[in-house]
């Protein structure tokens, strides 16, 4: 058994989260929740941390709630961040899910909640509460038809049934494959070439992608400035110029 069901860790500019409960297929209880809260609270507030990773122990990603502790009385909900400590509100930085094994019913909320994926070829998503009497309420509806548009999800989420990661990166579901066991690595990668750039830059063009589809018309352009705007005028903006014409690398300040 798991001495910590959340193990937390930095590589460098890069946050890892590792759900760590093997033995109930990394299920969330409230702990783990409360746990993986705290631990975006500190990537939102700490300036060296540009990025994170979210991952699974022992083959698996997450099997979603914890069936055995919400029938005594316990959910795995947090105030502002929701389910598992993520769905409703995640990081202000860029996300990656490293997904090993089953994404499934809030586990494929979770994953979803990330802003990038990375699967190992065994991966499984799915999204299969209708199968079981209940509707997904923690935002893997709106992620999924974000994702992959409203027809293909109707079909997976009326459905439930599960597809492979094969077919997730077909469907835009997943952004890359890799090898079985080594998702936690190329995710990792991914995160260090996203926080490699200026933090500013990075946290505004999330944003912007994040809030887009709430902008109407001018709405649009008038939000977008309000987010940019000061990307624009920063140190780092003047330094990535500097550093381009001085033919080297740049040296972000977050400022």
């Amino acid at each position: 058994m798991s001495s910590d069901p959340i193990r937390v860790e930095r590589r460098g500019h890069v946050q890892v989260i590792t759900f760590d409960r093997p033995e109930v297929r990394n299920a969330f209880n409230l702990e783990m929740s409360q746990k993986v809260a705290a631990a975006l609270d500190e990537l939102d507030a700490d300036p060296e941390l540009r990025a994170g990773v979210v991952t699974g122990a022992g083959g698996y990603f997450s099997a979603g709630m914890d069936l055995k502790a919400f029938a005594r009385g316990e959910f795995p909900g947090v105030p502002v961040r929701g389910f598992a400590g993520i769905t409703q509100k995640s990081s202000d930085k860029p996300l990656v899910a490293a997904v090993e094994g089953p994404a499934l019913a809030g586990g494929f909320e979770i994953a979803v909640a990330c802003d990038l994926i990375v699967a190992g070829r065994s991966a499984t998503f799915g999204i299969p509460e209708v199968r079981r009497g209940l509707v997904a309420v923690a935002g893997g509806l709106r992620q999924l038809a974000r994702r992959v548009g409203r027809g293909v999800a109707k079909e997976l989420a009326l459905t439930g049934a599960p597809i492979d990661a094969a077919c997730a990166y077909e469907l835009g579901l997943v952004n890359r494959v890799v090898e079985n066991g080594q998702a936690l690595d190329a995710a990792i990668a991914l995160a260090e070439q996203i926080a490699a750039n200026a933090p500013l830059a990075t946290k505004a063009t999330k944003l912007v992608l994040d809030e887009l589809d709430a902008w109407d018309g001018d709405d649009f352009w008038a939000r977008q400035g309000e987010i940019a705007g000061p990307v624009i005028i920063s140190a780092d903006a003047r330094e990535g110029a500097v550093a381009f014409a001085e033919k080297r690398d740049p040296v972000w300040t977050g400022q």
